[in-house]
This record gives C-alpha cells, sequence and structure tokens, in this order.
C-alpha cells in the first residue's frame, strides 16, 4: 500500500471504527436474500422486510418450496417481482446442487440468479469472512473522488481497489466507503465543508469531474 492510499485507508478507518454492514442477517442464506433485495433498494426498507420473509421462510429449503408469487407480497416494497423470482430460483438450485448450503465461492454465488459479482463478494465477505471487494454506487463514487482509483466502470473500480490494497482490508475498506457516501460523501451535494478527508480527496484538490459507471 503506497503512502497516500495508507493515509486515506488509516483516515477512514479512524472515523468509522466501527463500520459494519447495515444490513440484517445471520447466517449465509439470510445474507444473499438480503443483498439481492438491496439492489436499488435501501438497507433501511430491506431491514423493515426480511424478519417477515425469516420468520416464515427460515431455511433455503423452505424458500426453495414457495414461489415468487407467494414470496412477492412480503418484499413488494423492496422493488420488482423480478428479485422474488429470484430469491426462489436461487434457493431451489442451492437446495438441489449445494445440500441447501449456499456456495462460498464466487463461480458458484454468480452461477444463481439475480447475483452478480457485487452479491457474490458482500456475501463471501459477510457470510464467509473471505477478503472481497463489493463495489456499490458510494464504493464507486467514493473511491474515484479520492483518488483511489481511477475508473468507469465498477468492474475496473474493484479491480484497482484490491490492486491498491492489501487483501486483509478489504472487507474493512469496503463499509469504511460505504459509511462515508452515506454520511458525508454525498451523490449530488457532498458535505466537502464538513469532510476532514477533503485534504486528501483528488476531487476536492483538482475539481476533477464526476466520473459515472459505465
Amino acid at each position: 500500500m503506497d503512502a497516500q492510499v495508507q493515509k486515506q485507508f488509516d483516515a477512514l478507518r479512524a472515523l468509522y471504527p466501527d463500520a459494519k454492514p447495515e444490513l440484517d442477517f445471520t447466517n449465509p442464506y439470510e445474507t444473499l436474500v438480503a443483498t439481492i433485495l438491496s439492489a436499488q433498494c435501501t438497507d433501511k426498507r430491506v431491514n423493515m422486510v426480511t424478519p417477515a420473509v425469516f420468520r416464515d421462510f427460515p431455511t433455503v429449503n423452505d424458500m426453495a418450496k414457495t414461489t415468487a408469487d407467494v414470496l412477492y407480497p412480503y418484499v413488494r416494497s423492496c422493488g420488482f417481482h423480478t428479485k422474488a423470482e429470484n430469491i426462489v430460483a436461487a434457493c431451489k438450485i442451492i437446495a438441489e446442487k449445494h445440500g441447501g448450503e449456499v456456495p462460498s465461492t464466487m463461480e458458484e454465488l454468480t452461477a444463481l440468479p439475480g447475483v452478480g459479482r457485487k452479491t457474490a463478494n458482500v456475501v463471501l465477505a459477510n457470510a464467509f469472512h473471505v477478503p472481497a471487494m463489493a463495489v456499490d454506487t458510494h464504493v464507486f463514487r467514493v473511491s474515484n473522488r479520492l483518488g483511489l482509483v481511477k475508473a468507469d466502470t465498477v468492474e475496473k473500480t474493484e479491480q484497482q481497489l484490491m490492486a491498491a490494497l492489501p487483501p486483509e482490508t478489504w472487507n474493512t475498506m469496503h463499509h469504511c466507503l460505504i459509511y462515508h457516501g452515506r454520511r458525508v460523501c454525498h451523490s449530488r451535494k457532498p458535505d466537502c465543508e464538513h469532510c476532514t478527508l477533503r485534504e486528501m480527496c483528488d476531487a476536492y484538490q483538482c475539481g476533477e469531474p464526476e466520473r459515472k459507471p459505465k
């Protein structure tokens, strides 16, 4: 880790020493379901929905036995019917091919319906404690503004962050970047005036145009 990246990492870790997932889950199955639901939806909303989901469908096998039409009323406020379809379909595959246990590799996870690299990385990091760098809109925005990366896609951002940071820091940095994006470095109007990282932020120092993910 070069000196500037180390400085930024230390500053974020000091600012958010308790950074952790803001989705509620207790096992890999719950992690997978909550993360699928969180796409283009707030964690707060997902956390309002999942208690009833996990009460009535407490395991992969329980979810695999239901239908998307039965599940959808539980999760309607989190988005489209497709989410319910993907959750049920993913659980059917897990029940049939993985003995009811959520798989723990990128290849197996991304083979499931509704699971891209970001969702897979969240599951790997939080359910299996595997070093992973999940890039959501906050991670993309903040890491580019700070100058940790210079990337125009989520995939390139993930690759550059992993190259810049030691694997043992990936999970921590992921949560710190999300916290900073939600609390200070907002999308439309970043609170630069109160940002303690502004002196080490490329966007603030140089006024570079904002990168948008392709």
